[in-house]
């Protein structure tokens, strides 16, 4: 190995170390929800049905480097590996270095918090417009769910990381996740050839800073910290925006950006929904792009929230979103939403009844629904109802009246259909909302077990609580026989 290929390796597992033991701190908190609609559960919160923590792949150097005794707060002795780089240097100094390909440089601004003039354009900077190519070439032109692949399992209708991310011609990539193991990452991608963001929960001004000392000296690493002030306690969400020369590759995973997550142990399985959005002529990229859609609305409004960089943002108008038009981008923005703005019927379950509407799919008629989770909180009747609601087109509105009209305003008639909506929605989601959650017997028989189950999360002060609608459980079994699910 050359002298640059060897440093690039250090520098790949340094940073990974130390983003990946940042992260192992993180988990030890609660967890509120962010993507989810019930912020009671949480992914690592303890006791659970299954209490231990996931597994973590054997990796010697990574045990020994977290032994070292003179640690950084997130487990790198900076000094020693930068000692030992300097020494590598020395020793092949008697000799001409080989020549090296020259890797874009990212500005020192850019490793600061994104901000909206001071960043670079990312998604359209390495890339150029090809006009010979046809959208129907690309894999998912048409959108796609599919389970992520398990280890031990035959391969049907899932997908590999590695396939997504199509590291060779991969140029630009956003990702976001709860949980991180960045060195298993970035064997996934050519760290030379790739623009990167990582989106990342910090707490506080000292770890946004520890992680930005940790990236410093990779220039293809850029990072972003949404905002966790206010009510915000947990950034949950996973999505993945991935720029090629002929297109964005939107994805939203179930799944953290951990080996066990995609199936390399193969005792967990996750569903992805990914789709293929064709890069437009440059003469069609405009502020109001003419193929955007509600999805690609609600994408780069959730986008503004997140803290992107505003350059990437607005180069969402640089890809024909028209495939689209048939989805919707349903999602949770965290803190409070005031109530005399937009911005609440855009998110939340408001989002997701809003998003009904807009597919024209609102109905008073009886639903039935299945909801898959992999964490259950403190449920009753009255959340269920607004989920219900939701799923029938209702933006919020009809909660919203339940819980803040005042009596003074209450006729007879009016607070007698109220309570007779209230009622009749009560009785809906009795019969028809079913929950599918893995009993303790499904987690005991499962391949990993109980000791492997530790992101199924379920209290048992829930369960026994009066207003918990415990016949609307289910056992969840994957088809996939002992695999546990953290689907949603």
């Amino acid at each position: 190995m050359s002298l640059s290929e060897q440093e690039e390796e250090d520098m790949r597992r340094a940073i990974a170390l130390s983003l990946s033991h940042g992260s192992s701190n993180q988990q030890k908190k609660h967890e509120v929800i962010v993507v989810d609609s019930d912020s009671s559960t949480t992914d690592d919160e303890a006791p659970c049905v299954a209490a231990a923590t996931p597994p973590k792949l054997p990796d010697t150097e990574t045990e020994a480097a977290f032994e070292k005794p003179t640690m950084g707060i997130l487990g790198l002795d900076r000094k020693a590996m930068e000692q030992e780089r300097l020494a590598r240097k020395r020793k092949a100094s008697i000799s001409p270095p080989p020549a090296r390909r020259k890797t874009p440089k990212l500005a020192e601004t850019t490793l600061k918090e994104p901000t909206s003039s001071a960043s670079t354009p990312l998604i359209d900077a390495p890339t150029k417009f090809i006009p010979s190519f046809h959208f129907s070439k690309l894999p998912h032109a048409n959108g796609a769910v599919k389970k992520t692949w398990a280890l031990g399992h035959p391969r049907d209708n899932d997908i590999k990381l590695e396939e997504i991310l199509q590291k060779e011609d991969l140029t630009l990539a956003v990702l976001s996740s709860f949980q991180w193991d960045v060195e298993w990452l970035l064997r996934k991608i050519k760290t030379n050839a790739t623009q990167m963001v990582f989106v990342m929960q910090a707490d506080t001004e000292e770890m946004k800073a520890e992680y930005r000392n940790d990236t410093a000296r990779m220039p293809n690493v850029r990072l972003c910290f949404p905002s966790m002030e206010g009510q915000v306690k947990c950034m949950h969400f996973k999505l993945m925006l991935l720029s090629y020369p002929t297109h964005l590759r939107v994805v939203v995973p179930t799944a953290n950006i951990v080996p066990y997550d995609w199936g390399e142990t193969g005792i967990m399985e996750n569903t992805v929904f990914l789709i293929d959005l064709p890069r437009l002529a440059p003469k069609s990229t405009t502020s109001a792009s003419p193929t955007m859609t509600n999805f690609g609305e609600d994408l780069i409004h959730f986008l503004e929230a997140m803290g992107l960089e505003r350059s990437i943002i607005d180069s969402m108008h640089h890809f024909d979103f028209s495939a689209t038009k048939d989805f919707a981008f349903v999602h949770t923005i965290g803190g409070a939403n005031a109530s005399d703005g937009p911005s609440w019927r855009r998110t939340g379950y408001c989002g997701l009844g809003r998003a009904i509407s807009q597919l024209g799919l609102a109905t008073e008629d009886a639903l039935n629904i299945d909801y898959i989770t992999s964490s259950v909180g403190s449920l009753n009747t009255e959340f269920l109802s607004t989920i219900y609601l939701a799923a029938q087109g209702d933006e919020g509105t009809a909660v919203y009246k339940w819980r803040h009209t005042p009596a003074s305003q209450l006729s007879k008639l009016v607070d007698r259909n109220m309570r007779a909506a209230q009622q009749t929605a009560q009785k809906q989601v009795a019969a028809g909302f079913r929950i599918y959650f893995p009993s303790l017997e499904t987690v005991r028989a499962s391949t990993g077990g109980p000791h492997n189950g530790g992101t199924i999360c379920f209290q048992s002060k829930w369960w026994n609580s009066a207003t918990f609608p415990q016949n609307l459980l289910r056992d969840c079994k994957s088809r996939r026989e002992g695999m546990l699910m953290h689907n949603k």
